[in-house]
């Protein structure tokens, strides 16, 4: 894509620097997805730009078309699916979902429609302005049920033919005439054979019949319409493609960022003089170790592995059998051959975790046997074994599902979204570059990749983001490894230079990191402080709601609710009569508490919102009894009033069913403040002790080449016996810091205590926000221990902020404060010798320096 500046996209950026694009989406879009699957901030960005567009963008053209152009594995079905549901709300009942590819088709439906199947994208119950829709799958849109979804699967190849010959149910250009119809067209980069060869269609004439006209064509028959497509992989290096989105891309999200969000798997090159058997037999070694380094951390994966042939099904079929015969055959002799032979130091890594598990060879050989035995297995090469295992490949992550290797030759390499596979083995060594310049097979390879490296979600605490890598910043943690997708080649350099510069081009792996390694000083670890110290954390921890006793304590303070009574009344105005009747209908307004409505209306009101289930209302008011508290205590519904607005016949006649709707109207809106004002965790208000040589350990860090962070100040610190490590791989900001405390150290704290030791976070710790339970891992922890006799320490938490940083981060600055005030007339005491004192600082910033020290001076004194 050329460097533009007038991408529809951009603009969109530039309308959110303005402030007049919020990253901010209904409740009901949330609501009525799978509560499984986690909105990501990037989807809601997504979201709003669409919101945004279709509302206040003042430069839309109709019919609608846009292009979201977001990474493979960036969940963009997710996104259908909630763009479907916002889209209900505006009108659109009917939605055509088309594709170039059948298992792709097949998938959809599945998400879309089996309600029984991990990746359903909705609820269990859609429900939209109180009522519950239905999703209904469809071949055309005549005699639909307008209340419900209805949407229609096909490919763009069965739908171009369709509306060639006509064929009984097929769908034809009439089912768009007289409908509004939102097209979904997923893959959308196969559609551009008019847009790509517009040079040789000199005119319409000439034009002969293709699939991105057959989309035109129906898009063009109601102004209505709108087309939304989706691709990771659009050619915007193609002009003309280039020209035709340069006012549609509304969102652009690729592979580059999604890795730098941290969403997917990091990629690594498994690069070795190997044969084909042993790369199998290594690849399968490795991929158990990652099932069993899991269960060690009781976490729930079946890693899957790869296969992958190059160009025929008969060369696949000969690397399954090769496969088979490997495993019958494996014995204690083959684990001691590897030992000895093979110096890759993932393979030896491995091993030596089952000498350390106590696990022999023998156990590992009848593991390997059992778990890669041949109903484990599954050739997926022709057409008709696709189709036939669809189920199994689009459920690799299901507990029910055994599947361990998959052999392969092209048949997956687009419309496959596993998240459990970590091993991708090549099985042959040709390649296609020329000149140093990776050939169409490489690219293939690279983009394979990428499909395969979708993050796959776990977590061992509550704290954990479950959904993104967690071990950047710690290479070394044995959880790395379920972190990581290895691709499993020959080393030869040529071809791996080539995948390398095809994967960087992809954005599936940077070339501009480096590895550092932080270490404990070895005379910090010699320190008592060291072997027997404590540092003081708090905990996430669900909120019980206990303190919420009122409507008001979650956010509902006003009283009075309005609702406008329909008057069903109109007239017609003519516009070029002069003395035309200008007067207008006289409203009248009347209020009535809702204590004073019949409790059975109430109640039926009530019993239309699944919120307001007892069962679930009472999670977030524990102090409830029933429902009849709801409905009779003033402190919930008895205060509330309705100020009902309508004409004067109507306000003083106001019926049972105006009543009832009017309350049902009520209750969602007071449904949809709660749950804005809902906190579901909080950080615990006591700190508890852990072991310091427990939380600190050595790192290895993944830092960006050349970046400011890629210096750690190690000649100064090696002279620093109260920094315990040995570099500060910090900010400029960060760094002035440290400088200021080794001034600090050295002209006054020196002289006051026993040990002073500053220690520097690498997401070692965390602690967590009173309020919310935020995350938040302070950059450093300093400890004093006062020379006095008081057996007395300091526990200091200190965050270095840049003046561009500090204002997002506020509440930071805030829960450190709090700490403060939390902790300020307390002493925590681990015994009698043991005892505490916690401190938060305000943020330390190169501009107020002098501010910082007194502010620390203060604490201490």
């Amino acid at each position: 894509m050329t460097n533009q500046t007038n991408y529809l996209y951009q603009k969109l950026d530039t309308a959110f620097e303005m402030g007049f694009l919020t990253k901010e989406i209904p409740n009901l879009i949330k609501d009525n997805l799978n509560p499984s699957f986690e909105l990501r901030p990037y989807q809601i960005e997504a979201f709003s730009r669409f919101i945004y567009y279709l509302k206040d963008y003042p430069q839309k053209s109709f019919p609608i078309h846009l292009l979201f152009n977001m990474a493979t594995g960036s969940g963009k079905t997710l996104i259908m699916a909630g763009l479907i549901i916002y889209l209900y709300t505006k009108g659109y009942r009917n939605f055509l979902f088309f594709v170039n590819s059948s298992n792709i088709i097949e998938k959809t439906k599945d998400n879309f429609l089996n309600n029984l199947s991990t990746k359903y994208l909705f609820n269990q119950k859609i429900i939209i302005e109180n009522q519950t829709i239905s999703i209904n799958k469809v071949d055309n849109f005549e005699g639909v049920n307008t209340n419900d979804i209805n949407i229609c699967f096909t490919t763009i190849q069965k739908l171009h033919t369709d509306l060639i010959v006509e064929k009984e149910n097929a769908i034809t250009l009439e089912d768009f005439k007289d409908k509004k119809i939102v097209l979904l067209s997923d893959e959308a980069h196969h559609g551009q054979v008019k847009t790509k060869n517009q040079q040789l269609m000199i005119s319409k004439k000439s034009e002969k019949p293709n699939w991105e006209n057959t989309v035109e064509q129906i898009f063009k028959q109601n102004k209505e319409d709108l087309l939304l497509e989706f691709t990771a992989t659009m050619d915007f290096l193609d002009k003309n493609v280039e020209k035709k989105y340069l006012n549609k891309i509304i969102y652009k999200y690729d592979l580059k960022e999604f890795r730098q969000d941290k969403y997917s798997k990091e990629v690594n090159i498994l690069q070795a003089d190997l044969s084909k058997e042993e790369r199998i037999l290594t690849a399968i070694i490795f991929n158990q170790y990652r099932q069993d380094i899991a269960t060690k951390h009781k976490i729930n994966l079946k890693p899957v592995i790869l296969f992958k042939a190059q160009k025929t099904i008969a060369e696949s079929q000969e690397n399954k059998d090769l496969f088979h015969k490997l495993i019958e055959n494996l014995s204690e002799k083959s684990i001691a051959d590897l030992k000895a032979n093979l110096s890759i130091d993932e393979l030896q890594k491995a091993l030596r975790f089952y000498s350390n598990e106590k696990i022999s060879d023998i156990m590992l050989i009848n593991k390997l046997k059992q778990n890669f035995a041949p109903n484990k297995t599954l050739s997926v090469n022709e057409e008709k074994e696709k189709e036939t295992n669809q189920l199994l490949i689009n459920s690799l992550e299901d507990k029910d599902n055994q599947i361990r290797a998959i052999f392969a030759v092209q048949k997956l390499n687009e419309g496959w979204d596993v998240l459990n596979l970590f091993d991708i083995v090549r099985l042959y060594d040709a390649r296609d570059g020329k000149a140093g310049k990776p050939g169409k097979t490489t690219i293939a390879e690279a983009q394979l990749i990428g499909r395969g490296a979708r993050y796959c979600p776990f977590k061992l605490d509550i704290s954990d983001d479950k959904y993104t890598r967690k071990y950047d910043e710690d290479l070394t943690h044995e959880l790395r490894i379920l972190e990581e997708l290895h691709y499993h080649c020959l080393n030869e350099p040529r071809y791996i230079s080539e995948i390398k510069t095809a994967l960087i081009k992809e954005g599936v792996i940077d070339d501009k990191s480096i590895e550092k390694e932080l270490t404990l000083k070895d005379s910090f670890k010699e320190t008592d402080f060291y072997q027997n110290g404590l540092i003081y954390l708090n905990k996430k921890v669900k909120n019980n709601y206990k303190d919420i006793k009122s409507f008001n304590d979650l956010g509902i303070k006003e009283k009075d609710f309005n609702y406008k009574l329909h008057t069903h009344q109109g007239k017609t105005i003519h516009i070029f009569q002069e003395n035309g009747d200008t007067s207008s209908t006289k409203t009248a307004t009347k209020t009535i508490c809702l204590k004073d409505i019949d409790k059975h209306i109430i109640k039926n009101a009530l019993a239309k919102n699944d919120f307001f289930k007892f069962s679930n209302i009472k999670i977030y008011f524990p102090w409830l009894k029933s429902i009849t508290d709801i409905i009779e205590k003033e402190n919930y519904l008895a205060s509330i009033k309705i100020v009902f607005e309508g004409i004067k016949e109507d306000v003083e006649n106001i019926s049972n069913k105006n009543t009832f709707q009017a309350i049902v109207t009520i209750l969602s809106e007071i449904e949809n403040r709660i749950k804005t004002n809902l906190i579901d965790y909080k950080g615990s208000q006591e700190f508890e002790p852990s072991n310091i040589n427990k939380v600190f350990s050595n790192k290895t860090l993944k830092l960006k080449k050349d970046s400011e962070r890629a210096s750690g100040q190690e000649d100064q610190i090696k002279n620093w016996d109260w920094f315990v490590f040995n570099a500060n791989y910090g900010t400029e900001e960060e760094k002035a810091c440290v400088k200021l405390m080794a001034r600090i150290v050295e002209e006054e704290l020196i002289k006051k205590y026993d040990e002073i030791f500053l220690i520097r976070n690498e997401l070692h710790f965390k602690i967590f926000n009173f309020k919310d339970g935020e995350a938040f891992s302070p950059d450093f922890v300093l400890f004093l221990k006062n020379k006095n006799g008081q057996k007395l320490t300091y526990q200091i938490f200190i965050e270095p902020k840049a003046s561009y940083l500090a204002e997002g981060d506020q509440w930071k600055e805030s829960f450190l404060l709090e700490i403060t005030e939390r902790y300020k007339d307390e002493i925590i005491t681990f015994n009698e010798n043991i005892k505490y004192k916690l401190i938060g600082l305000p943020f330390y910033n190169q501009n107020k320096e002098n501010s910082f020290k007194n502010e620390l001076a203060v604490r201490l004194s």
